[in-house]
């Protein structure tokens, strides 16, 4: 029975993939974000000076990284504050921060200025992100959060659920991006993966329609990757921890160089067993 269910869902995942993204449509090409927070991790779990995270941002756009990103948490468990201001200075592709709404954090935004702010959830007891930030639920302040980074020239996205409820949200405060969560369908079994890209696709296809920017992140890996990047209209991929794991084996450059293949050109429909466009 559970295997008939699964079967049965699987193909309302591909007939939700097929209706709302064409494969005809599905040729551009995302753009690669890498979050250099797990190199930080390993600095401070000896309180040290290396690896320096400054230092490998140049090796990680060296490998053709588009993007720096680093969550600059109020614990600062990882990315410290000087990270912050050398990257600042430092980065030639774009900086990414990703930080709680919280008035320190603003302060810190206004005065460094990266090139993009993304705000998320943040628990000190987690050990990553989990879920995405409630929008509905915050709306009053995110708002005006929101449009002092915006008056500031800093783009401003949202990390959310692939929800129709919190994308509306998200174009109510006026943001422009929105970063789709995608550590659900990262978690997923092999068999409900299908069920939790089809409701990325969907998300995107909502935000786009309400005239938002879409990236996504979070749990993204070598393995998974591809039907992500293969959405229609799918910006960026912020990812982090699989490209620093695999960096230790072949270098942070050619890990950075091996996912941003995949990125830029994605099987089509692998989950499926497919690779007709």
């Amino acid at each position: 029975m559970r295997e008939r269910a699964s079967a049965a869902a699987v193909a309302v995942a591909v007939a939700v993939l097929h209706r709302i993204q064409p494969a005809a449509h599905r040729d551009a090409m995302a753009s690669l974000g890498v979050n250099i927070d797990h190199i930080a991790n390993v600095r401070q779990a000896r309180r040290t000076v290396e690896p320096d995270p400054v230092s490998y941002a140049l090796l990680a756009e060296l490998g053709g990284a588009d993007g720096i990103t680093v969550h600059l948490r109020e614990d600062r468990r990882h990315i410290q504050d000087r990270d912050v201001e050398l990257l600042r200075q430092t980065v030639r592709s774009r900086l990414n921060l990703e930080m709680a709404a919280t008035p320190e954090m603003e302060a810190i935004a206004l005065r460094l200025r990266p090139d993009m702010v993304t705000l998320v959830p943040e628990k000190r007891q987690e050990v990553t992100t989990e879920g995405g930030l409630d929008v509905a639920g915050q709306l009053s302040g995110l708002t005006g959060l929101v449009g002092r980074l915006q008056e500031a020239g800093i783009g401003v996205s949202l990390f959310v659920d692939a929800e129709r409820n919190q994308l509306e949200a998200c174009r109510a405060s006026g943001a422009r991006w929105v970063e789709l969560h995608t550590g659900t369908y990262a978690e997923a079994s092999w068999v409900e993966q299908p069920l939790e890209l089809a409701r990325l696709t969907e998300g995107s296809f909502i935000a786009r329609s309400l005239g938002l920017r879409v990236n996504a992140g979070h749990g993204l890996t070598y393995q998974n990757v591809e039907p992500v990047a293969a959405i229609e209209g799918m910006e960026e991929l912020n990812i982090g921890h699989t490209i620093v794991a695999r960096a230790l084996a072949v270098g942070l450059e050619e890990a950075v160089r091996q996912m941003k293949a995949l990125v830029q050109n994605p099987r089509r429909d692998p989950l499926f067993g497919s690779t007709s466009s």
